[in-house]
């Protein structure tokens, strides 16, 4: 077999379709965020980023820079080696009781990403309780699926946010048969919100436990940035509580909440954390000082709040289309791949403005979308900026606009 060739052909048909990815080599401006230095051809331009998961722009933030800055000082840079042998930091100890803590619940267990965190707790789950069999919304995220995967559990896969289809799914189980309801919060691509309370009710009439993703939300929601099962409260009710220290809290890692014995039982099969190096502590320290920074300042979430509305507002005025939505996440709907893809293009050349074209195999075929996500640090020219470079290009691609 030629496999040159074969690498080739594929990486060809994903350029045709409009679907092979290009990373924007940029450079984060501390201090002026969402403001960055764009490199591409031996030159560099200022471009505002418009699809950062550092929601609150935490990551710049002087309590995490210093706290960070601090650990390196005290401790060095690598955890030097993994949780088991030698890793453990004081700071993952204190960031572990912090996040517990933030999710009311007992125990709480670092990975070193969101993606590892769902992967290694999801599969050792499946595979370590005896006949145990997964139940997955069908848009749960690559990381969660990949762990069923992993676990080689049954899976059965309910539709939607939908309770009903969930509740029917489990009826054909036993009340006894292990069981576990795995789902998001919020949707990272269309930005909607799960009901919760509602699958928790049909969960716990069967006698499933709930595994609830909040990478989205953790930072974002609630009184203290517990969620949207805090903003709800309705945490005790959740029987795990996966979150992510890469997007709001600005940092990197991820990690689970739950009772002490079923930390202490992913602590003790997973793989996945098991033999992987431990977090920097200086990622820990970091990490710490934001969580409890938005513990207690609700001024992130309120401005950050008052720009996704502002952003809204000014799309609906010049017909771009978006996908309403009752959380921070802004959809742009433009529904072919090449076209999104010549946008993003356009938008980052001609406008200095970067937002990822969103294409499949990450959202079906058909729903291309640009992926908005303001933050509190985007000002009103920014917003201006953005909505009428949109327009501009809306009308050049011949686009269809919202009505109002």
């Amino acid at each position: 077999m030629d496999y040159q060739a074969f690498f080739k052909s594929r990486l060809g048909n994903l350029q045709e379709e409009g679907n092979y990815r290009v990373f924007a080599d940029l450079e984060r401006k501390a201090g002026a965020f969402p403001k960055a230095i764009r490199h591409v051809d031996g030159e560099s331009h200022e471009v505002t980023v418009w699809c950062s998961n550092d929601y609150l722009g935490m990551g710049q933030h002087p309590d995490v820079v210093n706290a960070m800055k601090t650990a390196i000082e005290v401790s060095g840079t690598g955890a030097g080696g993994t949780r088991n042998i030698s890793g453990t930091n004081h700071n993952h100890v204190l960031l572990e009781q912090e996040l517990a803590d933030l999710h009311g619940k007992q125990s709480a267990l670092l990975f070193t990403s969101g993606y590892v965190s769902n992967w290694a707790s999801l599969g050792t789950l499946g595979s370590e309780i005896p006949g145990c069999v997964i139940f997955s919304d069908q848009l749960n995220h690559a990381s969660m699926i990949e762990g069923m995967r992993h676990s080689r559990a049954r899976k059965e896969i309910w539709k939607h946010n939908s309770p009903e289809d969930l509740d029917r799914l489990l009826s054909d189980y036993d009340y006894d048969v292990p069981k576990i309801v795995a789902f998001e919060s919020i949707y990272s691509m269309d930005g909607d919100i799960a009901p919760i309370a509602e699958i928790c009710d049909v969960a716990d009439k069967h006698g499933a436990m709930t595994y609830l993703d909040e990478v989205h939300a953790v930072g974002m929601y609630g009184p203290r940035g517990g969620g949207i099962a805090e903003q709800e409260g309705i945490s005790d009710r959740l029987t795990v509580i996966e979150g992510t220290l890469g997007k709001a809290f600005g940092v990197m890692g991820g990690y689970i909440t739950a009772s002490d014995e079923l930390c202490d039982f992913v602590r003790s099969f997973s793989s996945g954390f098991i033999f992987t190096t431990a977090l920097p502590p200086a990622i820990a320290a970091g990490a710490l000082a934001s969580v409890r920074h938005l513990k207690q300042s609700e001024i992130e979430r309120a401005r950050h709040k008052e720009r996704v509305a502002y952003v809204r507002k000014r799309l609906d005025g010049l017909g771009i289309p978006h996908t309403p939505n009752p959380g921070h996440i802004i959809p742009v709907i433009v529904k072919d791949p090449v076209k999104c893809k010549w946008i993003s293009d356009l938008l980052l050349d001609n406008y200095g403005i970067y937002v990822q074209p969103i294409n499949y195999p990450t959202v079906p075929k058909g729903t291309e979308r640009l992926r908005i996500t303001p933050s509190p640090l985007h000002n009103e020219e920014d917003v201006d900026k953005l909505v009428n470079a949109l327009s501009d290009l809306w009308s050049q691609c011949a686009l269809a606009r919202a009505v109002a």
